[in-house]
Parts: structure tokens; sequence; C-alpha cells
């Protein structure tokens, strides 16, 4: 290993690190982006470890684990990163009417925002560097502290007098991070990697506290994951392993988080664990504006949302929390052409080559278009206009199916599985239908338009076009499903009249 890879790691750290952070403060606050939006009552859902004595009682996990498979190469340390948030418990405080103290107050209103009570998060990095021979055998543990206090910040008006007070309390937090290797069977060197990280708190709540989770928040750690790092090495994908890894791929044991290769295409020496499961090298929407805190919401609908806030609603976000009103900011000053970039984006296209696979259709000339309408004619026509489409209409292909032809008219049993049908299909298995049409999408793929027996709106759906799609596995022609003991009759009702 040299100092080349060690850099290179570092590097992918900073990149990774964009991704974690879309996870580690996913729902931290969500739109509208107040403390009194009652979506904002319940927060912290994600890789949160909290303390052994509240899993006792209540079930959520105090730890997570991670299993991953790597090559050492040329590799002799491994590098790691835990990362989560420690609460910060905020009251706001105005001066008593004696002058002689203070006195919590529910909301302090300012001219540019407005302060409430809110559980802020403080972000924890725990960085340690360990070379690998110390990993064999029982590994290497580190444990680690953050202690608690309490901050006080003054608040003035426009005017520069003192008007009140936000205090900030955080309990103290205590974890620690298991690192353990093992050799894997077989001539490549290979090693199983296990990282376990666990809260280790000695808080337990008291009969006051026994059911509340706001009481335990605050002794444990928020949105946690893990960074790997193997300079001069590489992790093994745990989703695409090599062919030999596979076995081994299978045995891994991963609780509650995740692991998968870091950075862009082709590096596999950075790995992310993460609390949501993600695929190989995830990255952030290049078109993104800035983290918006809010992934289950579209940036662009989330964006004309938040400038459609009243200004009181905009103070009281700004009021929030510090990472709110950069929401906030960010969006009002947001340029049109940012916003215009947020509509949508192609990430690929697939190249076609070669020579069309479409047969002669009509001469575009002798097209006679609808009344008042005028179709263009010539070479570069539109791929949208059906005139200049040569490939059959709807219903004049035919697909082949345990060795029978369907086509318009022809008779099929549904069977739908569960690798890509979804729940209404699910309910239509065995159910009897008549095919409507057989098409092909752009990609080539063919799918059999169909109306279920026994459905009273038939009519509506032919005259409409409406038809429910399934692939040709997912239909049996009627003809050979009738003698299948198992079958069931296609247009047959049952006693309470469903078919």
């Amino acid at each position: 290993m040299n100092e080349d890879s060690m850099d290179r790691v570092t590097a992918g750290f900073n990149e990774a690190r964009r991704v974690a952070d879309a996870l580690l403060f996913e729902g931290y606050v969500l739109y509208p982006y107040r403390a009194s939006a009652r979506k904002n009552q319940l927060r912290w859902q994600f890789g949160v470890l909290v303390p052994p004595a509240w899993q006792e009682a209540h079930g959520e996990h105090a730890g997570q684990r991670t299993e991953c498979l790597l090559e050492p190469r040329r590799a002799d340390l491994i590098m790691a990163e835990l990362r989560f948030l420690q609460v910060r418990r905020r009251t706001v405080e105005c001066p008593s009417p004696d002058g002689e103290g203070w006195t919590q107050v529910p909301e302090l209103d300012l001219a540019d925002r407005v302060l409430v009570p809110w559980d802020e998060g403080e972000e924890e990095r725990i960085e340690f560097q360990v070379p690998l021979r110390r990993l064999a055998g029982e590994g290497h543990t580190l444990r680690f502290d953050r202690p608690g206090g309490v901050g006080r910040e003054p608040v003035h008006d426009d005017a520069g007098r003192l008007v009140g007070r936000l205090v900030r309390r955080s309990r103290p937090l205590a974890g620690e991070i298991l690192l353990a290797t093992e050799p894997l069977p077989g001539p490549f060197g290979a090693l199983r990697l296990t990282a376990t990280v666990r809260n280790v708190s000695g808080w337990a709540p008291d009969r006051r506290e026994s059911g509340d989770r706001e009481a335990a928040l605050p002794h444990s750690l928020i949105g946690a994951h893990l960074l790997l790092g193997l300079p001069g090495g590489r992790f093994l994908s745990m989703t695409d392993p090599p062919e030999w890894a596979k076995p081994a791929a299978r045995l891994c044991r991963n609780e509650h988080t995740w692991p998968v290769l870091a950075c862009g295409e082709g590096r596999e020496d950075v790995l992310l664990s993460s609390p949501i499961i993600l695929d190989d090298h995830p990255a952030v929407a290049a078109e993104s504006p800035g983290p918006l805190y809010d992934a289950t919401e579209i940036d662009e609908i989330l964006s004309l949302r938040t400038a459609a806030l009243t200004e009181r609603e905009k103070r009281e976000a700004r009021g929030t929390d510090a990472r709110a009103a950069e929401v906030i900011d960010l969006v009002d000053g947001m340029p049109a052409e940012v916003m215009e970039r947020l509509h949508g984006a192609i990430r690929g296209l697939r190249e076609v080559t070669g020579e069309s696979t479409r047969r002669p259709g009509p001469d575009p000339a002798a097209v006679t278009p609808s009344a008042g309408l005028t179709l263009p004619t010539g070479p570069g026509l539109p791929w949208w206009d059906p005139a200049q489409d040569g490939v059959d209409g709807p219903g004049e292909d035919t697909v082949t199916v345990d060795g029978q032809r369907l086509g318009v008219g022809s008779r099929v049993v549904l069977r739908p599985g569960p690798r890509r049908s979804d729940a209404q299909d699910i309910f239509l298995a065995g159910c009897g239908a008549t095919v409507e049409a057989v098409l092909q999408d752009f990609d080539g793929e063919t799918h059999i338009a169909v109306t279920v027996d026994g459905d009273p709106g038939i009519d509506v759906r032919r005259q409409q076009g409406r038809f429910l799609y399934f692939r040709p596995d997912e239909v049996e022609p009627a003809e050979i499903s009738a003698h299948d003991p198992g079958a069931r009759d296609p247009g047959a009702r049952d006693p309470e009249g469903r078919s």
C-alpha cells in the first residue's frame, strides 16, 4: 500500500459522505419544515441505535451488524468512520417579569424568525485505522464516549436588546465498534469482515419515562452508518459478487444495515454500510440543488411547495432549525434555470444499431388524416405519428404460448407470478380472460392485452382501449388449463358470484 492509495480512499470518503448525508439527515425535518407540522412530531426512523435497556423493553435494536467480503491484495490496514447524530434538546426561554431569572416559553417571535422548542441533531464522527493483522481472531474493539452538557445562546432583537435565549441539553453517549476478519477457504486470499456497532449506554428509563420514546432518543445514536476503506485492496459487491465468492456472500449476515460499494463505477476500495438498502455505487442526482431532507418527495414539487409557503411559515421554518433555514433560503434564491433542470433528466439512452426490423407500412403520402388535422409527410417524421408506423396495428400480431398461437379472441387463464406483479394482478390468478391485442413496446417486449371474464366494464374497456396487460409467461391457453385438475375453469363463478 502506498500514500496514493490512502489519498484515494480519503477522497472516496468525501464523495461517499454526500450520499451518506442523504441518509443521515433523511427525515431530519420534513416539508413544510416547521416544528409545529404534524409530520415533524415523530422523527428519527432510520439507523436509530437505542440504549440496551430500551431495546429489552420495547424491541428497537441497540446494534447493527455488517458482514462483507474483501480481497486485501496490497492493503495492510482498514480505514473506518462511524457517523451518527447526537440529539440536542432545545428549549426557548425569556427573561422573567421580575428580571431575576428565565421562564420557558412555547415560542419567541422575532422579525426574521420564530424560535420554538426542537430536537437538533449534531453530527458525530468516530474515525480510526486498524492494521488488518489485528483483526484476525477476536478482532479489534474500539470504545467511544460522547459527553453530555448544557449550552446557552443569547437571542437579541433587531435593536440589539436581549429578548431571550436558547438552551440546548445533550446526554452522554457510549458505544463500541468491533471489527474482525476470518479467511475464506480457497486460493483467492479473501477475507470475511464483520463490523458490529453497538450502543452500550447504561441509561434506563424510570417509571415516568417507561413508554416515552422521546426520553430514549437523547441517549441513542441516530442515523448510524459506517464507511469502510481498504487502501490497496478491494471490497466485493454483496449484490453481484464474483462467481467464486457467491457461496460465501450468501452466508454473510447483515442486521439493520446493508453494505454497498460506494463512489463511482469501477471503485471498489470504499464501502458504505447504510441503514437504508441501496444499490452499489449510489449517487446524489446532479440536478439536485441541495439537501431538502425529504427524499420521499420529488425535488421539483418540494421546491415549488416550499416557495409557496407564507412569510409566517417561512419565519417559523427558519426558527425551527438551521438546516430548515438553509432550505428556505435555497428555494427563495433558486435561479429559474436550476428550477427548470429539476423537471426531468434522461440518465441513459439505449443504443440501437443495425437495420430496422419494422415491416413496410403504407405510403405516408397516401394517408388521409381526419378533418381539420394536417400531418407532415416525407422523411424524418416523428415517431409518435401512427400514420408513419409500419408495424401492424394492435390485434394483428400473435404470440406462441405453450405451443399454441394466441391472438385476438383467444381464451386464456391468468397466472401472474410474484416476480413483477402487483397486488391487483395477484387477485386475478386463475381467472379466465379474452385476448384483446398482442402488442410490442419500444424495447421489443411482448405484452398481451386482456379483458377478464365477468368484468361488467368490458364494453367500456374495449371502447376506451383500457385493458389489463400481462407477459406471455403470465398466461396459459385455456385449452391446456382445462385439463389441469388444479386449474380454475375459465369464466366459472363461485357460489358468491365472483369470477
